[in-house]
């Protein structure tokens, strides 16, 4: 049986998990800050895929959306210092092995996806709902991670955000 990976949406202002924004507008904070400073943000335009809870966004329970950044596999690729290990690296992380990041298949069907993709759980950002309903509304078609690809994108951001490292590991002795 064939499990499609993405659909895509026309004209729908509605936001779901799972949805990729193109452009989304990241509020980049200064490095230091004091009180009473005028402060320096930045604003910067990224593509990113919404982990919220469709059931909260649909009932407009945060106000806060939740993104990750969504890169190419081949963006990916061209960012690592070690590119001699690049079929090794694109096996690991296609089994899952880094935590920090999630791969999603490409698709023959969308143009936007014929390259593999990339989640970056390393950097997570809140964007106002209110922001990502216009940028929805606005947008004349995107693209939606289907299930049971988008709850397998929410486990793999839960295994990497509940991650518990320990001060002292276990040493087992005198069973080998």
């Amino acid at each position: 049986m064939d499990y499609p990976w993405y659909i895509v949406i026309k004209s729908d202002p509605e936001i779901q998990q799972g949805d990729f924004i193109s452009d989304c507008p990241i509020i980049i904070p200064p490095h230091n800050f004091e009180e009473g400073q005028e402060l320096d943000i930045k604003v910067e335009l990224m593509d990113a895929i919404v982990l919220s809870q469709s059931c909260d966004l649909t009932n407009g329970k945060v106000d806060l959306v939740l993104v990750c950044p969504v890169n190419s596999l081949k963006s990916f690729i061209e960012q690592l210092s070690d590119k001699k290990n690049t079929k090794d690296t694109i096996e690991n992380l296609r089994k899952g092995f880094f935590y920090s990041y999630h791969l999603l298949n490409n698709s023959d069907e969308i143009e936007d996806l014929k390259d593999y993709q990339v989640v970056d759980f390393r950097n997570v950002y809140g964007v106002k709902f209110e922001l990502l309903n216009q940028i929805a509304a606005k947008s004349e078609i995107k693209y939606r991670l289907l299930p049971p690809y988008r709850e397998h994108l929410s486990q793999a951001f839960a295994r990497y955000f509940m991650r518990v490292g320990l001060p002292q590991d276990i040493k087992v002795e005198g069973y080998y």
